[in-house]
């Protein structure tokens, strides 16, 4: 870029200067003894080992799966000194409880299934190696299963199901299991279901074309018939089959309805001055993947544990509670929240943990900050794009400025300055247990993987899991928070001066943009210069929030003034600068 005038150079200056590198390995110097810390005492291997326990079972809650889950980890607390909440005395600062509560529904887990085409001598599809092809809420069959004629429905629709006598028989269509079922068994008669599955093409069905997502059909207690989900190898195997001829099938299912409560486990180390204040973590147990979600079960009860070996050797002393959740996605979360508003409103910032342990050669992933709300999810452009699990701008009323985003991003690339880990980060997409944090106006992160070509599906597995992977995530995710509740202003001046960077960093980026697409794509400068000042009024809000880190009084009052003043000037510096 040359420049001819002397605002020019200047502006030239200014991009060169502040869009290097956006992270190295230097940070305050009131991080190092948490960070290494953190880093000499966790291991991924541990995490991974707990991950492929979990990852064994097709869980859902109430469950033996889930509850095996639950208690695996709770023996962990127990191994790392923390106590059971009903046992503890005043003194104690690790405490766990596990909660109970009754569900609407019968808890389902899946035992058994096969489909094998008569004439044949092997199954087309069983359950030893097709773990997710048992639609949910799937009733067993009569010992030595169904034998019956397959008829081919083609989509599925009404009119397809009328123009053939379905009843007694095991119809195979294209089409949501839960209309299928209900349009086929529930009305008409039908024996079952095959559900010919069509995945979305990030999932590479041409090449995992034994793959299967897991699905569900409503609970039928009056019927109980049962759907299963066929792979594109074995639909195209049924397909070759229906066109020689009539074809009959075999099916077994094995399933169990059991009346069993939900159960979510809760761990915490409570802070030394202000325990009623708290960071929350939050891992979902439910789903059958490996990635999803025993990775983040294992991870979090490694951190729990590497958390309390810390504070008790005085390298971290939090003055907030550090809470752990594990249980059902999205609800538990929530219902932390809501069912004790007090201790909501003392609820200061989320972090959920969602497939955090890919193997990302295998599985073609990226880990991922999921940022809560800033401009980017309302400007979409740039490196943080939305992933193919999907996301839509949203307006600039639901941004609120604040550090999380960038204090985490700056964690990982600390350790990512070492280890050569890919960190990037992407827009609000939401669908996690960040969700329901910002729901209730409380700042959150998700750590992640996408896109993951065996997500949801029943190749995602213990061999798509890295150790070294969990040991990247679990150092950036605690480290984070242990700094976060430590409560001191020196923490939060550490925080300051980093976020500082950061915002010239970002508007440099901005500028940079806007500057192209006024001069290449012909765009308004007055609408880039609303999404510059967006940008610049973000930071600024974000530098105001800085003080709550601190327990107490924070001494940083005129230097937080004095740096929202220099970001405004930073920021009018660049607004000026636009062609």
């Amino acid at each position: 870029m040359r420049c001819t005038t002397r605002l020019g150079c200047l502006i030239v200056v200014f991009i060169a200067t502040v869009s290097a590198d956006r992270a190295g390995a230097q940070q305050p110097a009131a991080f190092v003894p948490i960070t290494r810390g953190v880093e000499r005492e966790l291991s991924g291997a541990r995490a991974r080992a707990t991950t492929a326990f979990v990852g064994q079972y097709f869980r859902l809650p109430g469950n033996r799966g889930f509850d095996a889950s639950i208690d695996t980890v709770a023996r962990l607390l127990a191994t790392a000194g923390f106590v059971e909440e009903a046992r503890a005395r005043p003194a104690d600062r690790f405490t766990f409880r596990i909660e109970s509560r009754p569900m609407r529904t019968p808890a389902w887990e899946p035992l058994a299934a096969s489909v094998t085409l008569e004439g044949s001598t092997a199954p087309l599809q069983e359950l030893r190696t097709n773990g997710n092809m048992l639609a949910i809420n799937s009733w067993p069959t009569p010992p030595g299963g169904v034998s019956a004629e397959v008829v081919d429905a083609g989509d599925g629709s009404d009119a397809a199901l009328d123009r053939i006598d379905v009843r007694g028989k095991i119809v195979f269509a294209r089409s949501s299991p839960s209309r299928l079922y209900t349009s086929a068994v529930t009305r008409r008669g039908a024996a079952g279901v095959l559900v010919a599955q069509e995945l979305p093409a990030y999932l590479r069905p041409e090449v995992n074309r034994t793959a299967i997502q897991f699905g569900s059909i409503s609970l039928d207690t009056v019927a109980r018939g049962w759907a299963i989900f066929l792979s594109r190898a074995s639909q195209q195997t049924l397909r070759d089959a229906l066109v020689r001829g009539r074809v009959r099938a075999r099916v077994t299912v094995g399933a169990r309805f059991d009346v069993r409560p939900e159960r979510t486990l809760v761990a915490e180390i409570r802070g030394r001055t202000a325990p009623d204040q708290r960071m929350v973590y939050s891992a979902h147990v439910q789903e059958p993947g490996a990635n999803d979600n025993a990775t983040g079960v294992g991870l979090l009860a490694e951190m729990a544990r590497v958390a309390a070996r810390l504070v008790r050797a005085g390298t971290a002393n939090p003055q907030r509670t550090m809470t752990f959740l594990w249980g059902d996605e999205i609800r538990s979360t929530r219902r932390f929240l809501a069912e004790d508003t007090a201790r909501r409103d003392k609820v200061f910032w989320g972090m959920s943990l969602d497939m955090v342990g890919e193997a990302t050669a295998l599985t073609g992933g990226t880990f991922l900050i999921e940022k809560m709300p800033d401009p980017s999810a309302v400007w979409v452009r740039g490196d943080d794009q939305h992933t193919d699990w999907g996301g839509r701008p949203i307006p600039i009323t639901q941004v609120r400025g604040h550090w999380l985003n960038d204090f985490v991003r700056q964690r990982c690339l600390v350790r990512a300055a070492r280890t050569g880990w890919v960190v990037r980060a992407n827009p609000f997409e939401g669908g996690s247990d960040h969700t329901p944090f910002l729901d209730a106006g409380i700042p959150a992160v998700l750590l992640w993987h996408f896109t993951d070509q065996y997500y949801h599906t029943d190749l995602d597995r213990i061999d798509k899991v890295s150790a070294t992977t969990l040991a990247n995530v679990g150092n950036c995710a605690l480290t984070a928070g242990l700094l976060m509740v430590e409560g001191t202003p020196a923490v939060a001046e550490g925080v300051l001066r980093e976020l500082q960077g950061a915002g010239e960093r970002e508007l440099a980026t901005q500028l940079r943009m806007s500057r192209d697409t006024i001069s290449v794509h012909g765009a308004d400068r007055a609408h880039e210069q609303v999404v510059l000042e967006a940008w610049g009024d973000f930071y600024v809000e974000a530098i105001a929030r800085i003080p709550d880190m601190v327990v107490g009084p924070s001494g940083i009052s005129l230097t937080v003034r004095r740096a929202q003043d220099a970001m405004k000037r930073r920021t009018d510096f660049v607004v000026k600068a636009l062609p």
